[in-house]
Parts: structure tokens; C-alpha cells; sequence
């Protein structure tokens, strides 16, 4: 069984063209807001890791697929799976819903990074694992 995280964002003015619609740059915004609010649910927030602890998780590969167009006012919920955990990188699967209807996809893959050194990190072994605790039993499922 695959572990997804759940989060619901509306979609406010300032996200939107003047059309009303859904402006790409605001919906990577909202995404980000999402990781952001991962982390802190499996115990590592940000303002933790990256003022404490120096080091952060910055994305180094994102692609987004857009199904429908999203409207001003309408609450979207953003589903995060965990695919894929290496050494110092780990891969997540973005669907984006309104209600039942699917309106984007994305996949994007995140690194641990010395912010200090600006480098690549190992996972800290309790974070690996805890990451790994949302990857499926059987990676075939």
C-alpha cells in the first residue's frame, strides 16, 4: 500500500490571471508551500533543519503536467507520494485535484544539501528512514 500525503489549498486572487484562472507560477508556489508542510508532519520542519541544522532540501529536477484549468475560489487538494528514496535525493509524485476532477500532475525530485557548503548531503539516518516509511511494502503494487 502507497502512503500519500493530503493537503487542501484554495485558490486565491493573487493566484490567478485576470482571467481567473490558475497561474502556473503561483500553483509551483503552492506546491512548494505543500513540501514545506510535509516536512513539518514527519517532524523535520524547515525553520528547524535549515536554522539549526544547516541544510535544506532544495528541488533539483521538476516537471508538471497540466490536465485542466483551475479556477479562482476553488479548493484544490494536493496529493505527495514518496517514490523513490537515495543516498542523498528522494522523488515525489505530485496529483493536484478539485474535488474528483484531476487537474495537474508533477514529479519532482528533491536533495539533501549542506547550505553552508552548498553541497550534496547523505540523509541524516532518521530522516532516510522515516522517508522510506512512505515508500509501498512492494514497490511493485
Amino acid at each position: 500500500m502507497t502512503v500519500s500525503y493530503t493537503t487542501d489549498r484554495m485558490l486565491h486572487f493573487g493566484d490567478c490571471d485576470i482571467s481567473g484562472t490558475a497561474y502556473y507560477p503561483a500553483y509551483l508556489n503552492l506546491l512548494n508551500g505543500v513540501i514545506e508542510e510535509f516536512w513539518s508532519s514527519i517532524g523535520y520542519p524547515w525553520h528547524e533543519i535549515i536554522w539549526k541544522e544547516r541544510w535544506g532540501t532544495p528541488t533539483v529536477h521538476l516537471t508538471c503536467d497540466f490536465s485542466k484549468p483551475s479556477l479562482f475560489g476553488e479548493k484544490l487538494t494536493f496529493e505527495l507520494t514518496v517514490t523513490r528514496v537515495g543516498k542523498s535525493s528522494m522523488t515525489v509524485e505530485h496529483v493536484v485535484l478539485c474535488g474528483e476532477e484531476h487537474r495537474w500532475s508533477g514529479k519532482q525530485v528533491l536533495a539533501a544539501s549542506w547550505l553552508d557548503k552548498h553541497t550534496s548531503m547523505p540523509w541524516p539516518d532518521d530522516v532516510r528512514a522515516k522517508l522510506v516509511s512512505f515508500l509501498p511494502a512492494n514497490p511493485a503494487e
